[in-house]
């Protein structure tokens, strides 16, 4: 099945002149984000699976609140990526998180769905905003609308990568808009939309969501904190307690250090673009980042697995277990741990 058409051509059309905020609006904000009332608000269904865009892995029975998404461990390479990138095939996949889909294959187990982005995120990143574009990748102007002064812009790392995780240039030349254009309609929107359903497939189950997102992270990236006697191995994210109910994070920081990860909160991985936009507790959704250490389960050279991904698997599905179990809990009370969360 092809991706969503009308999406793709309201994308299209903003190369024409068209201002980015209402196409920008209609692929993030669906009413229900706002009150939390499916039933008013009714999310389109999408399919299970679209070829090189996503997957939903599925349980045989989905009684859990929760939803796990891989939104960057896509490494399926459009053919445009492969002729204008300027990279080695191992630098193109610097940015990956590689296996991730793997390490959270245990969600079924726990009654909840699984969500995978197939494509890579250096070709578009869904963890950002729909339109967060460098003008300076662009041969053309882009249209009214764009983000383009963010940290994130740069840092090279927008909704269309300038660098991978090495810094390295990504592309010999310029883009076009029609470029950008293509790729968040055709691989970002449907992604979004998918994971919308899932969240609102939850919300209309239980009054109540936990979205947990999973990624990795280059082990230079947390290799001489100072604080800590050695790498961290987990950072998790809730935006410093506004996205998530505190329950959750304690939850998780408490089962990763009793089997001797070593864990931090916020710090140097708040949440990004998805935990930030999705995370509104005050409606009952909640969404925890879970950032791991990719050291402990990959060669991050070569990017291959390491032995050590089977223990990291069964840990990771016993704390999907766990937090399926704290969030159904929540969802039995009613509301009043979504009142106290968000005040």
């Amino acid at each position: 099945m092809s991706a969503d058409d009308t999406t793709g051509n309201a994308v299209g059309n903003a190369a024409a002149g068209d201002t980015l905020d209402a196409i920008a609006s209609a692929l993030i904000e669906p009413a229900f984000l706002g009150s939390g009332d499916v039933a008013g608000n009714p999310v389109q269904a999408v399919p299970d699976e679209i070829a090189g865009i996503y997957r939903i892995h599925r349980p045989v029975q989905c009684d859990s609140p929760l939803v796990v998404a891989s939104p960057h461990s896509g490494c399926l390479y459009p053919p445009d990526l492969l002729a204008a990138t300027r990279l080695a095939p191992l630098d193109l996949r610097s940015s990956e998180d590689s296996f991730m889909e793997q390490v959270l294959e245990g969600a079924n187990a726990s009654g909840a769905p699984l969500l995978t982005a197939l494509f890579p995120r250096v070709y578009v990143d869904v963890n950002r905003e729909p339109f967060e574009l460098d003008p300076n990748m662009f041969s053309d102007p882009l249209p009214d609308g764009a983000a383009t002064d963010s940290i994130r812009i740069s840092a090279g790392l927008g909704t269309i990568a300038r660098v991978v995780a090495n810094s390295e240039p990504v592309y010999g030349q310029k883009l076009s808009f029609d470029d950008a254009a293509h790729r968040i309609g055709t691989y970002y929107a449907p992604y979004h939309r998918a994971l919308q359903r899932l969240i609102a497939e939850a919300l209309e189950q239980f009054g109540f969501c936990l979205l947990v997102d999973g990624h990795s992270m280059p082990s230079s990236a947390v290799r001489h904190v100072r604080s800590e006697r050695r790498p961290i191995d987990i950072v998790l994210g809730d935006c410093h307690g506004v996205t998530a109910a505190p329950a959750f994070i304690e939850r998780a920081e408490s089962f990763f250090r009793d089997r001797h990860y070593t864990v931090r909160r916020n710090s140097p991985y708040a949440g990004g673009f998805v935990t930030r936009h999705y995370g509104r507790p005050g409606v009952g959704i909640h969404v925890l980042q879970i950032e791991i250490n990719r050291a402990l389960y990959m060669d991050e050279r070569r990017i291959e697995p390491r032995a050590g991904i089977e223990p990291l698997k069964k840990d990771i599905a016993a704390l999907l277990g766990e937090l399926s179990e704290t969030a159904r809990r929540m969802a039995e009370n009613g509301s009043s741990p979504v009142r106290a969360a968000a005040e």
